[in-house]
């Protein structure tokens, strides 16, 4: 596994514990495939949190692309807005 700073594993982490974030998308930002994510939760997690987790995840459609059942494009949410329509990030 590639060494990674403190703050990226935290990430990481947290894009794995979330229900909608593919592990693609891990794959697609860290680089870490499928298998390295599971090495890596397993050793920043206490034993009884990682088991929780992997039962969670495992055959859970929405952690992988190709199994997921709609389209929302590569990494995001059909729910999400665009920024475009942003007020405040156009206020001077």
């Amino acid at each position: 596994m590639k060494n990674l700073k403190i703050e990226e594993i935290d990430r990481i982490v947290e894009m794995a514990w979330e229900d909608r974030t593919p592990f693609e998308a891990i794959e697609f930002q860290f680089g870490l495939t499928e298998k390295e994510v599971i090495e890596l939760m397993r050793t920043e997690m206490r034993r009884s949190s990682f088991k929780m987790w992997r039962e969670r995840v495992q055959g859970r459609n929405s952690k992988h692309l190709r199994k997921r059942n709609f389209e929302a494009g590569p990494f995001r949410s059909s729910r999400q807005k665009s920024i475009s329509g942003n007020k405040i990030s156009k206020r001077n």
